[in-house]
């Protein structure tokens, strides 16, 4: 079968090439899956550069999330069937024609979802949806976030909404914000723009933020935590624009602001099965009643994976972009 490997960390862009490997057999309480799309996110990139919390061995495969037909069971297997389109979000090395995955780490996907939106349907709406759960907000209340046309962005504000949670959306050019109302997301400020501080406060009605969510770092960090009301807490969800945070130190002490991480994959280990699979429920309920959209930008072949890459880094990008073997 053909894979994506890279024998080196480095730019995707360059060390990603495609070869030909063994096709994988499933253990016991295994399944083997037929890959049919994979999204290209972030945390993918940055593993292949070298610079994410996890480092594979070299040579190394590439990819966590796919959608795909259940293609072979191993020993044990009763909960899935042959022929039966699955989805996994935290299966390393899905960038393949074949993968193998444990069990209890597919997901059944209804009918009623078409296989791009099943494709992203667990890593960044599981994310997305576990970080507003983490923040435990009464319907009503208001939260800030930047890179709100970002896709964690556009699904945290869709998925607030459909739980009756205000957010308030920074993005760094004008253009972002009707990009935003275009998709049905409102309540959002150009932070380039003169004054944007006083259209926030417009749009709250002086209302107290009280929790903040930086995809950015640097000074776009700041721009979060100066919106924020006394006790609030500002997670760090990610850092897009630089790898430190530039904070005033007088707005975090006199406001008694909680600084805190949020990492998706340590959080979703720490879940309660419970709680995981009442979340995936309402992911899987949202995107089949259309509150929750889950948008294609392009899809390239694995022999494009290269163009993939370069083309995830350019600036306007509505919807995410798949591999398709």
């Amino acid at each position: 079968m053909r894979a994506l490997i890279h024998d080196s960390f480095g730019d995707p862009a360059e060390v990603l090439h495609v070869v030909d490997v063994d096709t994988p057999e499933p253990g016991p309480g295994q399944v083997r899956v037929r890959t049919l799309l994979s999204p290209i996110h972030n945390h993918d990139l940055w593993t292949i550069r070298g610079t994410y919390g996890f480092r594979p061995e070299l040579p190394a495969r590439a990819g966590t999330e796919a959608v795909g037909f259940v293609d072979a069971l191993g020993q044990g297997v009763e909960t899935l069937h042959i022929g039966q389109r699955v989805v996994t979000g935290g299966t390393f090395g899905v960038w393949a024609e074949f993968f193998v995955a444990p069990a209890a780490a597919l997901i059944p996907v209804p009918d009623a979802i078409d296989d791009g939106a099943a494709a992203q349907l667990v890593s960044m709406p599981f994310s997305a949806l576990s970080l507003l759960d983490s923040l435990d907000v009464e319907p009503g209340q208001w939260i800030a976030q930047n890179a709100a046309n970002g896709a964690v962005g556009r699904l945290v504000a869709q998925l607030a909404a459909a739980r009756g949670v205000r957010v308030l959306g920074l993005v760094r050019r004008g253009e972002g914000v009707s990009e935003l109302a275009a998709a049905g997301i409102a309540d959002a400020v150009a932070t380039d723009e003169d004054g944007w501080q006083g259209r926030a406060l417009a749009i709250t009605g002086g209302a107290p933020v009280v929790d903040g969510v930086d995809s950015v770092g640097g000074s776009a960090s700041d721009d979060v935590l100066s919106l924020l009301a006394e006790n609030a807490t500002l997670v760090v969800f990610g850092a897009m624009a630089a790898p430190t945070m530039q904070l005033s130190s007088g707005r975090v002490i006199f406001g008694q602001i909680t600084v805190k991480g949020f990492w998706g994959s340590k959080v979703s280990q720490a879940m309660d099965p419970g709680v995981r699979a009442g979340l995936i429920g309402e992911i899987l309920t949202r995107v089949a009643e259309g509150s929750l959209d889950l948008p294609v930008a392009a899809v390239h072949p694995f022999e494009d994976a290269s163009g993939a890459a370069r083309a995830n880094v350019e600036p306007g990008r509505v919807g995410k972009l798949l591999l398709q073997p």
